[in-house]
């Protein structure tokens, strides 16, 4: 059995990016966000729950209509936890049927909800992305679009970042002055030189 790792952070902290290199590295990533929002389309219990709690208006043509979704969710905290609670348990058994089928010393699993959804649970180490807020919001704004207003709206709805950061077992530092890479390939020789237990 692989080493599992999991790296979160909050939103507009560089995640995906940490994750490519790792990716460089040869290492498989599993996409827990990505994943979510593939099941959402794909998996007809979850469609259903769906549905079910949020209207016939969250698919259109049988496509999940996230416009729609995130008008609701991310205007409330109550929606927010729904959602997420009907979603979690779909991508953590998707997770652990991928992480079967893969042949690394480790394997990384991205998510931003890693504590959140209890998906630490079933891993050895957790990785954390801490990113200056200023420098994340920037980012998610460029990225999405979105107002300053919004992206700090979504910020409010997750973790805080310094507590998140205390439950990882190792920390990366984006802030646009400290190297990345470096700080990846160090822990990449730490993990590789973990002896796998089968």
């Amino acid at each position: 059995m692989a080493l599992k790792i999991g790296l979160t952070g909050g939103i507009g902290s560089g995640k995906s990016v940490v994750a490519k290199v790792f990716e460089t590295l040869g290492i498989p990533v599993y996409y827990a966000d990505d994943a979510a929002r593939k099941l959402m389309n794909a998996d007809e219990e979850l469609k259903k729950s769906i549905i079910k709690n949020f209207g016939e208006e969250s698919y259109k043509n049988g496509e999940l209509d996230r416009k729609y979704l995130s008008s609701i969710v991310f205007n409330s905290k109550e929606q927010l936890e729904l959602l997420n609670s009907l979603t979690h348990p779909a991508t953590i058994a998707d997770a652990g049927a991928w992480i079967k089928k893969q042949n690394a010393p480790y394997i990384i699993k991205e998510a931003a909800l890693l504590f959140e959804s209890g998906a630490d649970k079933n891993l050895d180490y957790v990785i954390g992305i801490s990113s200056p807020l200023p420098l994340r919001i920037k980012r998610v704004m460029q990225r999405d679009g979105l107002t300053e207003k919004e992206v700090m709206q979504r910020i409010s709805r997750q973790m805080d970042e310094q507590e998140k950061m205390k439950m990882c077992d190792y920390v990366i530092v984006n802030n646009e002055q400290q190297l990345v890479l470096p700080q990846v390939i160090e822990l990449h020789k730490k993990f590789t030189a973990i002896p796998i237990l089968s």
